[in-house]
Protein backbone atom coordinates (compact mmCIF):
# COMPACT_ATOMS: atom_id res chain seq x y z
CA UNK A 1 0.00 0.00 0.00
CA UNK A 2 1.22 3.73 -0.95
CA UNK A 3 2.50 6.05 1.54
CA UNK A 4 -0.42 8.62 0.51
CA UNK A 5 -3.50 5.72 1.34
CA UNK A 6 -6.10 6.42 3.73
CA UNK A 7 -6.82 3.06 5.25
CA UNK A 8 -10.32 2.85 7.46
CA UNK A 9 -9.66 2.01 11.33
CA UNK A 10 -11.89 0.57 13.89
CA UNK A 11 -11.16 0.45 17.49
CA UNK A 12 -13.29 -1.76 19.66
CA UNK A 13 -12.66 -0.71 23.45
CA UNK A 14 -11.95 2.68 22.49
CA UNK A 15 -12.98 3.81 26.25
CA UNK A 16 -10.09 2.50 28.22
CA UNK A 17 -7.20 3.49 28.33
CA UNK A 18 -5.34 1.78 25.47
CA UNK A 19 -8.45 2.80 23.02
CA UNK A 20 -7.81 5.83 24.03
CA UNK A 21 -4.42 6.45 23.52
CA UNK A 22 -4.70 4.07 19.78
CA UNK A 23 -6.90 7.22 18.85
CA UNK A 24 -4.29 9.74 20.38
CA UNK A 25 -1.77 8.35 18.37
CA UNK A 26 -3.82 7.78 15.08
CA UNK A 27 -5.50 11.13 15.20
CA UNK A 28 -2.21 12.26 13.33
CA UNK A 29 -1.44 9.63 11.16
CA UNK A 30 -1.09 10.69 7.75
CA UNK A 31 -2.91 7.22 6.59
CA UNK A 32 -5.35 6.48 9.00
CA UNK A 33 -9.41 7.35 9.01
CA UNK A 34 -10.91 6.41 12.20
CA UNK A 35 -14.56 5.02 11.33
CA UNK A 36 -15.58 2.96 14.08
CA UNK A 37 -15.78 3.12 17.79
CA UNK A 38 -17.02 0.95 20.24
CA UNK A 39 -17.47 1.52 23.82
CA UNK A 40 -20.37 -0.76 26.28
CA UNK A 41 -21.43 1.82 28.99
CA UNK A 42 -20.23 4.42 26.94
CA UNK A 43 -22.06 3.49 23.89
CA UNK A 44 -23.91 6.56 21.86
CA UNK A 45 -21.17 9.19 23.89
CA UNK A 46 -18.87 10.89 22.00
CA UNK A 47 -15.06 10.46 22.48
CA UNK A 48 -14.30 13.59 23.90
CA UNK A 49 -16.88 14.04 26.26
CA UNK A 50 -15.36 10.46 27.82
CA UNK A 51 -11.60 11.54 27.49
CA UNK A 52 -11.38 15.66 26.95
CA UNK A 53 -7.92 15.78 25.51
CA UNK A 54 -9.60 14.22 22.80
CA UNK A 55 -12.15 16.65 21.73
CA UNK A 56 -12.13 18.87 18.33
CA UNK A 57 -11.20 15.87 16.39
CA UNK A 58 -13.64 14.16 13.74
CA UNK A 59 -14.08 11.14 15.42
CA UNK A 60 -17.21 9.00 15.26
CA UNK A 61 -19.67 8.11 18.46
CA UNK A 62 -18.81 5.60 20.12
CA UNK A 63 -21.07 2.48 19.06
CA UNK A 64 -22.12 -0.97 21.64
CA UNK A 65 -20.50 -3.68 19.73
CA UNK A 66 -24.03 -5.38 19.06
CA UNK A 67 -25.15 -2.47 17.21
CA UNK A 68 -22.39 -3.08 14.40
CA UNK A 69 -23.18 -4.83 11.12
CA UNK A 70 -19.81 -6.28 10.36
CA UNK A 71 -20.54 -7.16 6.57
CA UNK A 72 -22.03 -3.91 6.00
CA UNK A 73 -18.63 -2.17 7.06
CA UNK A 74 -15.93 -1.16 5.41
CA UNK A 75 -12.75 -1.62 7.27
CA UNK A 76 -9.27 -2.23 6.83
CA UNK A 77 -7.81 -2.80 9.86
CA UNK A 78 -9.59 -3.48 13.38
CA UNK A 79 -8.03 -2.98 16.71
CA UNK A 80 -9.72 -5.19 19.71
CA UNK A 81 -8.41 -3.41 23.10
CA UNK A 82 -10.77 -5.58 24.69
CA UNK A 83 -10.54 -7.81 27.92
CA UNK A 84 -9.21 -10.98 27.70
CA UNK A 85 -11.78 -14.09 26.80
CA UNK A 86 -13.84 -11.44 25.08
CA UNK A 87 -11.61 -10.51 22.00
CA UNK A 88 -11.60 -14.01 20.84
CA UNK A 89 -15.53 -14.50 20.65
CA UNK A 90 -15.58 -10.95 19.14
CA UNK A 91 -12.90 -11.76 16.61
CA UNK A 92 -14.37 -14.99 15.44
CA UNK A 93 -17.57 -13.34 15.23
CA UNK A 94 -16.17 -10.28 13.06
CA UNK A 95 -14.38 -12.97 11.21
CA UNK A 96 -16.88 -15.35 10.79
CA UNK A 97 -19.30 -12.29 9.71
CA UNK A 98 -17.37 -10.60 6.98
CA UNK A 99 -16.23 -14.61 5.33
CA UNK A 100 -12.83 -14.04 6.28
CA UNK A 101 -10.67 -16.54 4.56
CA UNK A 102 -8.37 -17.52 8.10
CA UNK A 103 -11.39 -19.33 8.78
CA UNK A 104 -10.86 -21.97 5.90
CA UNK A 105 -8.96 -24.80 6.77
CA UNK A 106 -7.99 -25.54 3.26
CA UNK A 107 -6.02 -22.03 3.07
CA UNK A 108 -2.55 -22.27 1.72
CA UNK A 109 -0.13 -21.74 4.32
CA UNK A 110 2.57 -20.08 2.35
CA UNK A 111 3.01 -16.40 3.45
CA UNK A 112 3.01 -15.23 0.01
CA UNK A 113 -0.26 -17.04 -1.06
CA UNK A 114 -1.64 -16.12 2.23
CA UNK A 115 -1.35 -12.37 1.45
CA UNK A 116 -2.68 -12.68 -2.18
CA UNK A 117 -5.38 -14.45 -0.71
CA UNK A 118 -6.98 -12.23 1.17
CA UNK A 119 -5.34 -8.99 0.37
CA UNK A 120 -8.28 -7.46 1.06
CA UNK A 121 -9.67 -8.98 4.07
CA UNK A 122 -9.75 -6.71 7.50
CA UNK A 123 -6.77 -7.28 9.88
CA UNK A 124 -7.05 -7.79 13.13
CA UNK A 125 -4.61 -6.81 15.80
CA UNK A 126 -5.48 -7.64 19.27
CA UNK A 127 -4.31 -6.17 22.05
CA UNK A 128 -5.67 -8.52 25.24
CA UNK A 129 -4.00 -11.86 26.05
CA UNK A 130 -6.45 -14.11 23.99
CA UNK A 131 -4.59 -14.93 21.14
CA UNK A 132 -0.47 -14.42 22.84
CA UNK A 133 -0.53 -18.00 23.78
CA UNK A 134 0.62 -20.39 21.09
CA UNK A 135 -0.96 -23.31 23.15
CA UNK A 136 -4.44 -23.22 23.95
CA UNK A 137 -4.10 -25.59 27.18
CA UNK A 138 -1.46 -23.04 28.53
CA UNK A 139 -4.22 -20.69 28.39
CA UNK A 140 -6.85 -22.40 29.35
CA UNK A 141 -4.30 -23.30 32.35
CA UNK A 142 -3.94 -19.75 33.30
CA UNK A 143 -6.84 -17.78 32.07
CA UNK A 144 -9.16 -20.05 34.02
CA UNK A 145 -11.55 -21.31 30.71
CA UNK A 146 -11.46 -23.18 27.20
CA UNK A 147 -10.49 -21.24 24.32
CA UNK A 148 -13.34 -20.17 22.17
CA UNK A 149 -11.26 -19.49 18.64
CA UNK A 150 -9.10 -22.50 18.59
CA UNK A 151 -9.47 -22.51 14.69
CA UNK A 152 -8.65 -18.42 14.87
CA UNK A 153 -5.66 -18.25 17.72
CA UNK A 154 -3.60 -20.87 15.59
CA UNK A 155 -3.23 -18.49 13.12
CA UNK A 156 -1.99 -15.58 14.99
CA UNK A 157 1.28 -13.76 14.61
CA UNK A 158 3.07 -12.81 17.96
CA UNK A 159 3.06 -9.04 17.37
CA UNK A 160 6.82 -8.19 18.86
CA UNK A 161 8.05 -6.17 15.71
CA UNK A 162 11.64 -6.75 16.98
CA UNK A 163 11.64 -10.30 16.66
CA UNK A 164 8.84 -11.27 14.07
CA UNK A 165 8.96 -8.50 11.68
CA UNK A 166 8.77 -10.55 9.27
CA UNK A 167 6.08 -12.30 10.33
CA UNK A 168 3.98 -9.52 11.21
CA UNK A 169 4.29 -7.84 7.40
CA UNK A 170 2.26 -11.12 6.02
CA UNK A 171 -0.18 -11.45 9.20
CA UNK A 172 -4.07 -10.93 9.58
CA UNK A 173 -4.26 -11.35 13.24
CA UNK A 174 -1.77 -10.37 15.16
CA UNK A 175 -1.37 -10.46 18.99
CA UNK A 176 0.29 -7.56 20.70
CA UNK A 177 2.33 -8.24 23.46
CA UNK A 178 1.49 -7.67 26.98
CA UNK A 179 3.12 -4.47 28.94
CA UNK A 180 5.67 -6.73 31.03
CA UNK A 181 6.40 -9.43 28.54
CA UNK A 182 7.58 -6.92 26.04
CA UNK A 183 9.65 -5.07 28.43
CA UNK A 184 11.29 -8.57 29.42
CA UNK A 185 11.45 -9.75 25.93
CA UNK A 186 13.50 -7.16 24.40
CA UNK A 187 15.64 -7.06 27.29
CA UNK A 188 16.28 -10.78 26.97
CA UNK A 189 15.52 -12.75 23.70
CA UNK A 190 18.64 -11.36 21.58
CA UNK A 191 20.98 -12.79 24.83
CA UNK A 192 19.06 -16.26 24.71
CA UNK A 193 19.28 -15.79 20.60
CA UNK A 194 23.11 -15.19 21.26
CA UNK A 195 23.61 -18.09 24.21
CA UNK A 196 24.99 -15.48 26.13
CA UNK A 197 23.04 -16.08 29.54
CA UNK A 198 21.98 -19.17 31.27
CA UNK A 199 18.24 -20.53 31.07
CA UNK A 200 18.00 -21.19 35.31
CA UNK A 201 17.54 -18.38 37.88
CA UNK A 202 15.90 -15.45 36.27
CA UNK A 203 14.48 -12.86 38.18
CA UNK A 204 12.43 -10.00 36.78
CA UNK A 205 11.12 -7.01 39.66
CA UNK A 206 8.36 -5.26 37.40
CA UNK A 207 6.96 -1.86 38.35
CA UNK A 208 4.20 -0.10 36.55
CA UNK A 209 2.08 2.80 36.89
CA UNK A 210 -1.50 2.50 37.49
CA UNK A 211 -3.02 2.56 33.95
CA UNK A 212 -1.65 -0.98 33.32
CA UNK A 213 -4.69 -2.18 35.97
CA UNK A 214 -7.37 -0.63 33.64
CA UNK A 215 -9.85 1.66 33.61
CA UNK A 216 -12.76 0.03 35.18
CA UNK A 217 -13.74 0.69 39.02
CA UNK A 218 -11.87 -0.98 41.51
CA UNK A 219 -11.58 -0.21 45.28
CA UNK A 220 -7.64 -1.05 44.75
CA UNK A 221 -7.12 1.83 42.37
CA UNK A 222 -8.27 4.72 44.25
CA UNK A 223 -6.67 7.49 44.69
CA UNK A 224 -5.84 7.08 48.13
CA UNK A 225 -5.13 3.31 47.62
CA UNK A 226 -2.14 3.97 45.47
CA UNK A 227 -1.07 7.29 46.51
CA UNK A 228 2.37 7.32 48.68
CA UNK A 229 2.60 3.73 48.53
CA UNK A 230 3.94 0.49 46.19
CA UNK A 231 2.98 -2.79 46.48
CA UNK A 232 3.47 -6.15 45.01
CA UNK A 233 0.63 -8.34 43.09
CA UNK A 234 0.26 -11.85 41.28
CA UNK A 235 3.17 -12.78 43.16
CA UNK A 236 4.17 -15.85 41.84
CA UNK A 237 0.74 -16.23 39.39
CA UNK A 238 0.99 -13.05 37.17
CA UNK A 239 -0.60 -14.27 33.84
CA UNK A 240 2.23 -12.90 32.01
CA UNK A 241 4.57 -15.33 32.78
CA UNK A 242 3.89 -18.29 30.78
CA UNK A 243 3.70 -15.63 28.06
CA UNK A 244 7.09 -14.39 28.62
CA UNK A 245 8.19 -17.79 29.61
CA UNK A 246 6.72 -18.93 25.67
CA UNK A 247 9.01 -16.80 24.02
CA UNK A 248 12.33 -16.99 26.01
CA UNK A 249 11.94 -20.84 25.34
CA UNK A 250 11.53 -20.08 21.38
CA UNK A 251 14.55 -17.70 21.98
CA UNK A 252 16.95 -20.23 24.30
CA UNK A 253 16.19 -23.08 22.50
CA UNK A 254 14.65 -25.19 25.34
CA UNK A 255 12.25 -24.54 28.50
CA UNK A 256 13.22 -21.32 30.39
CA UNK A 257 11.54 -20.77 33.62
CA UNK A 258 11.53 -17.74 35.47
CA UNK A 259 10.91 -15.67 38.75
CA UNK A 260 8.43 -12.50 37.58
CA UNK A 261 7.22 -10.26 40.23
CA UNK A 262 4.74 -6.84 39.02
CA UNK A 263 4.63 -3.67 41.35
CA UNK A 264 1.89 -1.26 41.34
CA UNK A 265 3.49 2.24 41.86
CA UNK A 266 1.84 5.56 41.96
CA UNK A 267 2.61 7.17 38.89
CA UNK A 268 -0.10 7.35 36.01
CA UNK A 269 2.06 5.36 33.20
CA UNK A 270 5.58 3.57 32.66
CA UNK A 271 7.01 0.52 33.48
CA UNK A 272 10.36 -0.36 35.08
CA UNK A 273 12.15 -4.08 34.81
CA UNK A 274 15.45 -4.75 36.51
CA UNK A 275 16.09 -8.46 35.93
CA UNK A 276 18.35 -10.40 37.38
CA UNK A 277 19.97 -13.29 35.10
CA UNK A 278 23.24 -15.93 34.67
CA UNK A 279 26.04 -15.14 32.31
CA UNK A 280 27.74 -18.23 30.37
CA UNK A 281 30.91 -19.55 31.07
CA UNK A 282 33.42 -16.58 30.34
CA UNK A 283 31.05 -14.09 29.54
CA UNK A 284 30.57 -10.64 30.79
CA UNK A 285 27.87 -7.82 31.50
CA UNK A 286 29.87 -5.86 28.75
CA UNK A 287 29.76 -9.21 26.37
CA UNK A 288 25.96 -8.42 26.86
CA UNK A 289 25.24 -5.14 26.54
CA UNK A 290 27.70 -5.55 23.26
CA UNK A 291 24.96 -8.37 21.85
CA UNK A 292 22.00 -5.83 22.69
CA UNK A 293 23.53 -2.74 20.92
CA UNK A 294 24.23 -4.79 17.71
CA UNK A 295 21.13 -6.60 18.07
CA UNK A 296 19.14 -3.10 18.14
CA UNK A 297 21.41 -1.20 16.31
CA UNK A 298 18.98 -0.41 13.12
CA UNK A 299 16.18 -0.75 15.02
CA UNK A 300 14.03 2.82 15.38
CA UNK A 301 12.04 2.21 18.59
CA UNK A 302 14.66 0.76 20.72
CA UNK A 303 18.31 2.50 22.97
CA UNK A 304 20.91 0.82 24.48
CA UNK A 305 22.31 3.31 26.71
CA UNK A 306 25.93 5.11 26.70
CA UNK A 307 27.52 4.53 29.50
CA UNK A 308 26.39 3.49 32.79
CA UNK A 309 23.29 5.57 32.17
CA UNK A 310 20.19 3.92 34.05
CA UNK A 311 16.87 3.60 32.43
CA UNK A 312 14.26 5.19 33.94
CA UNK A 313 10.33 6.10 33.21
CA UNK A 314 10.96 9.79 32.13
CA UNK A 315 12.88 8.86 29.73
CA UNK A 316 9.61 7.09 27.49
CA UNK A 317 7.07 8.60 28.85
CA UNK A 318 4.49 8.79 26.38
CA UNK A 319 6.83 7.24 23.64
CA UNK A 320 7.40 4.60 21.78
CA UNK A 321 10.31 3.99 22.48
CA UNK A 322 12.57 1.31 24.98
CA UNK A 323 15.51 2.02 27.03
CA UNK A 324 17.99 -0.41 28.11
CA UNK A 325 21.22 -0.88 29.95
CA UNK A 326 23.48 -4.00 31.39
CA UNK A 327 25.14 -3.77 34.91
CA UNK A 328 27.48 -6.16 36.30
CA UNK A 329 26.45 -7.47 39.08
CA UNK A 330 28.70 -7.97 42.65
CA UNK A 331 27.98 -11.32 42.68
CA UNK A 332 30.30 -13.41 40.64
CA UNK A 333 29.00 -14.75 37.11
CA UNK A 334 25.93 -12.44 37.50
CA UNK A 335 24.52 -9.50 35.07
CA UNK A 336 21.90 -7.33 36.28
CA UNK A 337 19.50 -5.87 32.94
CA UNK A 338 17.39 -2.68 32.96
CA UNK A 339 14.73 -1.99 30.44
CA UNK A 340 12.05 0.91 30.71
CA UNK A 341 9.11 1.59 28.66
CA UNK A 342 5.43 3.19 28.64
CA UNK A 343 3.50 0.60 29.51
CA UNK A 344 0.77 2.12 27.13
CA UNK A 345 2.46 2.86 24.27
CA UNK A 346 5.52 0.31 23.65
CA UNK A 347 3.84 -1.75 26.07
CA UNK A 348 0.20 -1.34 24.81
CA UNK A 349 -1.06 0.74 22.07
CA UNK A 350 2.40 2.37 20.18
CA UNK A 351 3.62 -1.00 19.41
CA UNK A 352 -0.30 -2.09 18.10
CA UNK A 353 0.42 1.07 15.74
CA UNK A 354 3.60 -0.39 14.86
CA UNK A 355 2.36 -3.89 14.08
CA UNK A 356 -0.29 -1.94 12.04
CA UNK A 357 2.54 0.03 9.94
CA UNK A 358 4.38 -3.68 9.34
CA UNK A 359 0.91 -5.04 8.19
CA UNK A 360 -0.16 -2.61 5.44
CA UNK A 361 2.85 -1.44 4.10
CA UNK A 362 3.49 1.82 5.68
CA UNK A 363 6.82 3.14 7.04
CA UNK A 364 7.25 1.47 10.48
CA UNK A 365 7.76 4.73 12.41
CA UNK A 366 5.07 6.25 10.83
CA UNK A 367 2.45 8.03 13.74
CA UNK A 368 5.19 7.37 15.99
CA UNK A 369 8.11 9.98 16.27
CA UNK A 370 6.60 11.54 19.03
CA UNK A 371 9.55 12.84 21.96
CA UNK A 372 9.10 11.45 25.53
CA UNK A 373 6.89 14.24 27.74
CA UNK A 374 9.38 15.80 30.35
CA UNK A 375 8.28 17.13 32.78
Amino acid sequence: MSDTAKIRVGILGASGYTGADLVRLLVTHPNVEIVLLTAERKAGLPLGEVFPHLVGYDLPDMIALNDIEWSAVELDVVFCALPHATSQEVIKGLLHATGHSLLDELIVETPADLADSVQSEVKVIDLSADFRLRDVDTYAEWYGRVHQAVDVQKRAVYGLPEVYRNAIKDAHLVACPGCYPTAALLALVPLFKAGLIKTEDITIDAKSGVSGAGRSLKETNLFVEVSEAMHPYGIGNHRHMPEIEQELSIAAGSDVRISFTPHLVPMNRGELETIYVKMGASQTAADLKGALVSFYEDEPFVTVLEGAAAPATRMVRGSNNCVLNVFEDRIEGRAIIVAAIDNLVKGSSGQAVQNMNLMMGFDETTGLLQAPMFP
